[in-house]
């Protein structure tokens, strides 16, 4: 089994995101709301536009570990949503498909939206709905070098997967050794 991995560089973070706006806010949105919460697919695609119309915080119980979760919306998220909603209907889907009959946008479809958007921004390595989730936790853990915090946030059992899952490999940690001598 191959894993996707995160998006490491910034800069290539806000080519896709220049990319999406291209296409539209739906899908910029569906991007940021990803990167910024580590949410993964099959919660972010059930929600409505009332689950975050008016909030400061999305809360919801995830569909995968039954776990309740509560991130907070702010800034350039916070923005970008508020504008997005603005003429919608609370009952409408935030990512809705464009196929019509007030379904939300499919798994596939969202992973070729951001496929296709990675891929048009030079991003070499292999690229899935996951990635989302994954450029949060590798961006969280550069910042705050805080394994516990981050695996607490991802509901990950260890801090081992959590390592693994944001991609610190055996390199990143004979680097680290390169200059440690007691």
């Amino acid at each position: 089994m191959e894993y996707v991995q995160p998006i490491r560089d910034i800069e290539k973070i806000e080519e896709v995101k220049s990319i999406l706006r291209e296409h539209g806010t739906r899908d910029l949105l569906l991007f940021c709301l990803g990167i910024n919460t580590a949410l993964r697919v099959s919660d972010l695609l059930k929600f409505k536009v009332g689950d975050v119309r008016n909030k400061s915080h999305i809360e919801l119980k995830e569909q995968k570990t039954g776990k309740l979760k509560r991130f907070l919306l702010k800034g350039n998220l916070l923005a970008l949503i508020e504008d997005y909603i603005k003429n919608k209907a609370d009952n409408d889907y935030l990512f809705p498909s464009r196929n019509g009959h007030n379904k939300p946008l499919s798994r596939v479809m969202a992973y070729n939206i951001i496929n296709n958007a990675c891929k048009k921004a030079g991003i070499q390595e292999r690229i899935g709905m996951h990635t989302l989730r994954k450029t949060f936790s590798y961006h969280h853990y550069q910042m705050y070098k805080d394994v516990a915090m981050l695996q607490y946030l991802l509901n990950h059992s260890s801090p081992s997967i959590t390592l693994r899952y944001i991609g610190i490999t055996q390199d990143n940690i004979e680097e680290t050794l390169l200059n440690f001598e007691l």
